[in-house]
């Protein structure tokens, strides 16, 4: 039993030390979504925020309505891949963590 106790501390600090790892480099990360067959991107990094948006000039001859759905459409893909970018990175930091039967973590 003791043995057991001891192996789930070294675990949970080995965890922490992936999470600390994880996170860091979470706030590298960066992605960047299109709409409009790429005549709108925005890159997003790790933590959501926007970093840069590019709209090719021809679409400013279009109407405000079309330039906002492409807007949106390109945030809501950049935010995708952050957030797939992020899953990867934090499951990376949890695996070999041998946790009981049915017990999840909450990512």
């Amino acid at each position: 039993m003791r043995g057991d106790i001891g192996n789930l501390l070294k675990q949970a600090q080995q965890v922490q030390e992936n999470m600390q790892k994880a996170q860091a480099e979470v706030a590298k990360i960066t992605a960047t979504g299109e709409s409009g067959g790429g005549m709108v991107k925005v890159t997003l990094n790790g933590k959501h925020e926007a970093q840069r948006v590019q709209i090719e000039p021809a679409l400013m001859n279009e109407e405000r309505e079309v330039l906002e759905d492409l807007i949106a459409a390109a945030i809501n893909d950049a935010t995708h891949r952050v957030a797939a970018a992020v899953q990867q990175t934090m499951s990376g930091a949890m695996a070999g963590l041998q946790l009981p039967p049915g017990m999840k973590l909450p990512f």
